[in-house]
C-alpha cells in the first residue's frame, strides 16, 4: 500500500470565504436536540450558505415551542448561494414518517432520519454542497425499526462505497482517531489486522495533511492491551499486528510511532510530539477527547469523497425542546466545515 501524496490548499480562513460555498446541516433524530441546535445555528450569521435538512413542520413547531422567531423557506438548488443571515432558515424538506414528540423517539421515523443523510450525501457527491454537518441520531431507534445501523461513519461510507472511513475527533490541537469504531469490545481484537491498520494509517495520514495542512503528520499509535502488551505477557496483538503495521507504514513514508500504552500516549509530553493519536477502540479514545473538549469537540470523518463533520454528543432526549441544549459543538462542527473543502 503506497502512501498518497498530500493535496495542498484545502484549508481556508472562514472570514475569507465567499458566497459560492454552501453547507448542508442535517437535523438528526426528530425527538432529540438536533432541531434545537439547528435553530440556534439559524439564529447566527455565517459566511457561507447553510441549508438545513429536515421536516419543515417539525422545525416550525419546535421554533414555536422555544419562542424563536425566524423565517422558514424551501431551499431551491438552482438559487445562487448567499451567506447565511440570522433569522432565516432554508430547508431541504423531507417528511416525517409520523408526528414526533420531543424526548420520545419513534422507530417509525427511522426512515426519515436516514432520508436526511441520503439527501445530504447525494448533494455533497453531486457538488451542490461543499460539506455536510450532522446533528445526532438515535442509533437504537433506527435498529428498533429493523434497520442495521451502527453510526453515521459506517452508513455514509457504505453509501459512497468508501472502503476505509476513519473517525477523527478534534478538540483544539488534540486529535484522536479510531482504528475501530462501533463494535462490542470482544470483537475488537479480531478486527485489528495489519491490513486494516495499514489502511487506517494511510487514510489518517492523508486526511491530516489535507484538513490541517501538515507537511508530515506525526501519528502516535496506541497499543491494544494494558502497557501495550507488556512484551507479550498481557497480549500479543502489539507484537503480531500493531508493531508490524506501524513499521510498514513508516516504510511507506508515514511518520507513525508505536505501539505505546494508551496511558502514555495521552500524557502532555507524548502529545507535544504528535499531531494525532490513533486509538485502537472507541472507548480508548473517546473519554480523553470528551474530557478535554466536551461541548466544543468535533467528529470529522476522513476518507469520504466529501467533508463531513458532526457534534461530539448524542441526542440528549431529556433536553429536547427545553431551550437548555448547548449548541457549542454544532457551532464548532460548522466552523471546522467552513475551514475545510
Amino acid at each position: 500500500m503506497a502512501a498518497t501524496t498530500p493535496r495542498r490548499g484545502l484549508r481556508r480562513d472562514p472570514q475569507s470565504l465567499n458566497a459560492a460555498r454552501r453547507i448542508v446541516v442535517t437535523t438528526g433524530e426528530p425527538a432529540g436536540i438536533g432541531p434545537d441546535l439547528a435553530l440556534a445555528a439559524a439564529l447566527s450569521d455565517w459566511p457561507c450558505e447553510l441549508v438545513f435538512a429536515g421536516d419543515p413542520g417539525l422545525i416550525a413547531a419546535r421554533a414555536r415551542g422555544l419562542r424563536i422567531d425566524l423565517r422558514l423557506r424551501d431551499w431551491h438548488e438552482d438559487a445562487a448561494p448567499v451567506p447565511h443571515r440570522a433569522g432565516s432558515m432554508p430547508v431541504l424538506a423531507r417528511p416525517l414518517g409520523v408526528p414526533s414528540v420531543a424526548g420520545k423517539p419513534d422507530p417509525a421515523n427511522a426512515g426519515y432520519v436516514l432520508s436526511l443523510l441520503d439527501a445530504a450525501a447525494d448533494g455533497c457527491v453531486a457538488g451542490r454542497f461543499a460539506a455536510m454537518v450532522t446533528a445526532p441520531v438515535q442509533k437504537s431507534t433506527i435498529n428498533d425499526a429493523g434497520i442495521a445501523f451502527s453510526g453515521h461513519t459506517e452508513y455514509l461510507a457504505a453509501r459512497s462505497a468508501t472502503p476505509k472511513p476513519v473517525m477523527l475527533l478534534v478538540a483544539g490541537k488534540l486529535r484522536v482517531a479510531l482504528a475501530t469504531t462501533h463494535l462490542p469490545l470482544a470483537d475488537v481484537p479480531r478486527r485489528l489486522t495489519q491490513e486494516s491498520l495499514g489502511a487506517t494509517l494511510d487514510v489518517l495520514h492523508q486526511g491530516l495533511a489535507d484538513a490541517f495542512r501538515l507537511e508530515q503528520p506525526r501519528i502516535l499509535v496506541c497499543g491494544l492491551n494494558p502497557h501495550a502488551g507488556e512484551s507479550g505477557h498481557l497480549g500479543r496483538e502489539e507484537i503480531e499486528v500493531i508493531a508490524p503495521a506501524v513499521a510498514a507504514a513508516r516504510a511507506r513514508g508515514i511518520a507513525a510511532a508505536g505501539p505505546v500504552p494508551a496511558d502514555t500516549a495521552f500524557t502532555p509530553a507524548s502529545l507535544a510530539n504528535a499531531d494525532a493519536v490513533l486509538a485502537m477502540f472507541h472507548d480508548q479514545g473517546l473519554p480523553v477527547i470528551k474530557h478535554a473538549g466536551f461541548g466544543h469537540a468535533v467528529n470529522l470523518t476522513l476518507g469520504l469523497p466529501y467533508w463531513r463533520t458532526s457534534v461530539d454528543h448524542g441526542t440528549a432526549l431529556d433536553l429536547a425542546g427545553s431551550g437548555r441544549a448547548d449548541p457549542g459543538s454544532l457551532f464548532a462542527a460548522i466552523g471546522l466545515a467552513l475551514e475545510l473543502g
